[in-house]
């Protein structure tokens, strides 16, 4: 049997990349192995699988029981296909806090490190096998850690990230910035996107005492393009969050270039979430939160209500 791997239900560049280059990694190693997407890949990960040589990977929506896989990127059942408790979990490579209720057919190897970005995790897993990598993997191990890092600007960057991060860019003979800034600019581009996609297209589920949240990152160097569309954004929440099978959305959009996130407040909710949270002034519909750029590390871990 195939071994699937695939990350999160909404594929940034390290969910669409880690899976591709774990793919060459197993099958190197002579295992029958295949990258899935659980989603549409957002414009980023698009521009950075092309860049590299990849095809984007199918989209599978479940899994089979029975159906051999490696999780990445993520170890949350949310966030998952909705048989995976079914399937042939064989391995979990993430760098996120362990949430729980993933039930396996046996041991199974999880490996759950400190570090900004799973490529990071996956070339350490790699040991001497990293050197082998060709060109197309190495390219796109680059583009999940300076994506995850935010080019090194997000508090999640580790000496190891960066250091690794560099030590790719000299041996491809790319520039660091002149590359993020590529990237970036082909993640801020959203124009094709529905409200509805944009405020499920980089987003994480979140239960803060019975309240369950969909809490929604969109980082970009052109925060004017998406708060343009702040009213046809609000007007989407309701019905995604009703889809979703949660009571709110909260939208924050992240300016790569001033390093700082802008927080919608449609409601009473989402100001007592940002008063709790934050200590924002939640006097208008919106607010500023200097310095704020890690969901994992700055939002997350604070939400309050």
């Amino acid at each position: 049997m195939t071994t699937l791997i695939f990350g999160h239900k909404s594929p940034d560049t390290d969910s669409t990349g880690s899976p591709l280059i774990w793919e060459w990694f197993l099958k190197d190693a002579g295992v029958d192995a295949k990258a899935v997407l659980l989603g549409q890949p957002n414009t980023e990960a698009a521009f950075v699988a092309k860049r590299w040589g990849f095809e984007q990977p199918e989209i599978v929506r479940d899994v089979t029981d029975g159906q051999a896989c490696v999780i990445v990127d993520t170890n949350n059942p949310a966030e998952l296909p909705e048989n995976i408790n079914g399937a042939d979990v064989q391995a979990i490579i993430d760098h996120h806090l362990l949430v729980g209720g993933i039930k396996t057919k046996g041991p199974i190897d999880v490996t759950i490190r400190p570090l900004a970005c799973t490529a990071t995790i996956m070339h350490q897993l790699m040991g001497d096998k990293a050197a082998k990598m060709p060109e197309g993997i190495k390219g796109l191990m680059l583009s999940c850690i300076l994506s995850d890092t935010l080019a090194f600007r997000s508090p999640t960057t580790t000496p190891v990230d960066k250091a690794l991060a560099e030590d790719l860019a000299a041996d491809l003979g790319i520039d660091i910035t002149a590359y993020a800034d590529e990237m970036f600019a082909a993640k801020s581009d959203v124009s094709a996107f529905s409200d509805a996609e944009l405020l499920r297209m980089d987003s994480k589920e979140y239960e803060i005492d019975g309240t369950k949240f969909r809490v929604s990152v969109l980082e970009t160097t052109s925060p004017a393009a998406i708060l343009d569309r702040k009213d046809a954004l609000v007007a989407a929440m309701p019905a995604v969050a009703a889809e979703d099978g949660v009571d709110q959305v909260l939208l924050f959009v992240v300016d790569i270039i001033r390093e700082e996130a802008t927080m919608l407040l449609p409601n009473d909710l989402t100001k007592q979430v940002a008063k709790a949270s934050f200590d924002a002034d939640t006097s208008t519909d919106t607010v500023v939160l200097p310095g704020v750029m890690s969901r994992k590390k700055q939002i997350i871990p604070h939400l309050k209500k």
